[in-house]
């Protein structure tokens, strides 16, 4: 069959489907060379979205066998808080947090995304986000409990616009 003016002849069908193929399974590859997120050489201050691909620690324990994260890790300006200072609702979530669950709401301990950029930047999937309900919101409310990989805790009252690093064990 010849091809006519715009119309795709069997062959040229076929060949359009191969061409579709390869370029899906370069597609396929590419998405999964990307979620691999190589080592960037990611210096103090770069900014890089990027980490190293190898595994890191677990976050040292605190006196009550909580994850505690490393001071050194708290960014420079951000205010704190202290664990016992938090309202009683985000206490709570941090003993389930501990716990491993069970939690209130089935979007919680889901890939906080960080798209304010407000937080140190980390690959997708380092930072996860737990809901703190507000008394009297008709929903989850706009406050929540952001919790990194290596053990940072992070407090929002407000949905994003401002962060308090969390001091564990009630300090300052």
């Amino acid at each position: 069959m010849a091809a006519v003016a715009g119309v795709v002849t069997r062959t040229g069908a076929r060949t359009g489907a191969r061409v579709i193929a390869v370029l899906a399974v370069l597609a396929v590859a590419l998405v999964g060379l990307a979620g691999c997120g190589g080592s960037s050489g990611k210096g103090a201050g770069q900014g890089s979205t990027q980490s190293s691909a190898t595994a890191t620690a677990p976050a040292p324990s605190g006196a009550n066998g909580v994850r505690t994260a490393d001071p050194a890790l708290k960014p420079a300006g951000m205010a704190t808080i202290a664990e016992s200072a938090l309202p009683e609702e985000a206490r709570d979530v941090l003993r389930r947090i501990d716990a491993g669950g069970p939690f209130k709401y089935r979007q919680d301990g889901v890939t906080f995304e960080n798209r304010e950029r407000l937080l140190p930047a980390e690959p997708r999937g380092y930072y996860r986000e737990y809901t703190v309900t507000t008394p009297g919101a008709p929903d989850r409310g706009a406050r929540r409990l952001i919790q990194g990989r290596e053990g940072q805790l992070y407090y929002t009252p407000d949905h994003y616009r401002s962060f308090f690093w969390v001091v564990r064990g009630g300090g300052t």
